[in-house]
């Protein structure tokens, strides 16, 4: 799934998704009534916001609107499939050294309309200081503990939950270095893979320590051997014991 997003290829078909993702779970945020006004009356539809995530790292949201509420909703969440995107996590709080995937990596900022949504990475055990719709949204991309700070009208649930998302979506826009991401242990996609590309960060890591190191090896040894080659001054200027006895 991660190399189907990083491809920048839109996604067309939802089965897409169902097929790389089974174990989605999905949760309606808002249903709102509307209505329209026609030469034959009021027309009656319902505009729906829906959540869509694995609980590992990829989550979507969508929104659609529909005349009944039932295959509206049905539609919505065949929509959040089609604007999945991955979250990178990761242990980014001064105050937690547990390393694991738990929190975001470092603060984010999304905005949507006059809402703007700061997520902050907090320490193990302190959950998701968020509000409804934006915990919703935070707990289906698999963080588990994040600080949240809102500004504008949160009150429009359609604003607040894709400033959510957006905030999400930056995760991804951040460039980490390999020894970053080893460091700090920063996780894109699913845990399952987060061994394997952990062990590869190490050793691109290790890899690029060494390279960096080796010229200043070659330098000093370079050093030493013509140091050895020419001797000291002083040793130039005491005579040999040989050379001392011929004399006497």
């Amino acid at each position: 799934m991660g190399q189907a997003l990083r491809s920048g290829l839109p996604l067309r078909e939802h089965e897409i998704v169902d097929f790389l993702l089974p174990e989605l779970a999905d949760e309606v945020l808002d249903v709102n009534m509307v209505q329209r006004m026609t030469d034959s009356g009021r027309r009656i539809g319902f505009v729906i916001t829906v959540v869509v995530g694995n609980n590992d790292g990829y989550v979507g949201v969508g929104r659609l609107r529909g005349r009944e509420v039932g295959p509206a909703i049905r539609k919505t969440i065949d929509h959040a499939k089609l604007n999945m995107i991955e979250v990178k996590r990761g242990c980014g709080s001064w105050e937690c050294g547990c390393f694991t995937p738990h929190t975001l990596p470092f603060k984010v900022v999304g905005r949507s309309g006059s809402v703007e949504l700061t997520l902050k990475p907090a320490p193990q055990g302190i959950g998701l200081a968020l509000a409804g719709v934006v915990k919703s949204i935070v707990r289906l991309s698999g963080i588990k503990d994040a600080w949240g700070f809102a500004r504008g009208h949160t009150k429009t649930t359609v604003n607040y939950a894709f400033a959510a998302a957006d905030a999400l979506r930056q995760t991804m826009e951040y460039k980490v270095t390999p020894e970053q991401a080893a460091r700090l242990h920063i996780l894109s996609g699913p845990v399952a893979a987060f061994e394997i590309n952990l062990a590869e960060l190490k050793a691109q890591a290790a890899a690029t320590a060494a390279a960096a190191a080796l010229p200043k090896a070659e330098g000093k040894s370079e050093a030493e051997a013509t140091v050895e080659g020419e001797g000291s001054p002083a040793d130039a200027s005491k005579p040999s014991e040989k050379e001392g006895g011929k004399a006497e």
